[in-house]
């Protein structure tokens, strides 16, 4: 009877802790559910408003993009935006450069859809917070309109949904517009340009394919040139593309857009140069040299002008306009793996690239 007994507890011990890992299987899969608890209709491709707002997926609908991360700094580590704490950012191995720079503009407080959260110095946009029922979008603190001008954004959460886009717009493009509608709002009319996660380039309504997927980490850089009059995309520091090449005398802001719940991007440089002589010349020393190659470095500089240009058009020498592949007359599609195209701000170059939106 004894052993009978030892027996009975030591089976209802065991069927507790069974009891109990399962409840805790059911809070972790209830937890996720609730993550991942967005509008079964951002999702799709379509335009329209969610015609069925009260039914969740039991898994999510749409896989994250993977494998085109640039740094994986953010994935490492959520670091605090207090400036004091630079110094540790290099020490969690971080490629970004984002702490060496002086911002030119951020993001801005007033031009920005309800969907959205800053922080960061108002570098980092946050949209959907908690859950998303259409587009959200934001624009940059200046107008930018002569010059120089480039800027990079890092995509610092998963990238998934209808759509996660950069690019540019005049102030005429309306930031809530779409607020209920799930869309690509960059490039849905003639004010704005914009490039999205899928690899497609929108502009009045239309959309080409332009380059491979990008996804969390990946770095997107754009390059504004109203002396030549073009646009054109990086994507991790390697060009992709020019985009367009009719921008000349157009005022415009930097702009980005998602309909994804709790996704995030941050400004990691924004830079403005007059086109000068000094500028041409960096831009096309640039050229001349080898992909790869610190120009600043092999460059036979004395000390002050290697300074010099390192603080004020250090951008322009570390642009990487060379291509690993031929150009060819058909674009990869949105899937492709790799970035074909070379790039230059020549107007006789521009002629030669997958686009000419005017």
């Amino acid at each position: 009877m004894s052993r009978r007994s030892r027996n009975s507890r030591a089976w209802r011990y065991v069927w507790s802790g069974i009891r109990r890992d399962a409840d805790a299987r059911a809070l972790v899969l209830a937890s996720e559910s609730d993550e991942w608890s967005y509008d079964r209709q951002q999702y799709s491709d379509s335009d329209s408003e969610a015609e069925y707002p009260s039914i969740v997926p039991a898994v999510p609908s749409a896989v994250p993009v993977t494998g085109e991360s640039y740094c994986s700094c953010d994935s490492q580590m959520e670091l605090s935006c207090n400036p004091r704490l630079r110094g540790y950012t290099h020490l969690r191995d971080c490629h970004c450069g984002e702490d060496d720079q002086d911002f030119d503009w951020v993001w801005d407080e007033g031009s920005r859809s309800s969907a959205t959260l800053l922080s960061c110095e108002n570098r980092k946009v946050s949209f959907h917070s908690e859950y998303s029922c259409g587009t959200a979008a934001i624009r940059g603190s200046k107008e930018l309109s002569e010059g120089q001008h480039f800027w990079e954004i890092k995509m610092t959460s998963p990238v998934y949904g209808t759509d996660m886009m950069v690019g540019i717009g005049t102030s005429d493009v309306n930031l809530d517009k779409y607020r209920h509608t799930f869309c690509s709002l960059l490039g849905k009319d003639e004010d704005s340009w914009g490039l999205s996660y899928t690899g497609l380039l929108h502009h009045n309504g239309d959309k080409v394919s332009f380059s491979s997927r990008f996804g969390q980490g990946s770095i997107i850089g754009v390059h504004l040139d109203t002396w030549h009059g073009t646009l054109t995309f990086y994507k991790n520091r390697k060009c992709i593309g020019v985009a367009a090449t009719e921008m000349k005398n157009k005022r415009v802001f930097p702009m980005a857009c998602s309909t994804a719940a709790k996704s995030s991007m941050k400004v990691i440089r924004s830079v403005s140069a007059p086109t000068s002589l000094q500028y041409l010349c960096c831009s096309r020393l640039r050229k001349l040299l080898p992909s790869g190659v610190d120009a600043l470095r092999v460059l036979p500089l004395p000390p002050g002008l290697r300074h010099l240009l390192h603080s004020k058009l250090g951008w322009v020498l570390s642009l990487d306009h060379t291509h690993t592949h031929s150009n060819t007359h058909t674009p990869p599609g949105p899937s492709s793996g790799s970035d074909s195209e070379g790039c230059s701000s020549d107007p006789e170059a521009c002629q030669r690239k997958r686009c000419r939106w005017t």
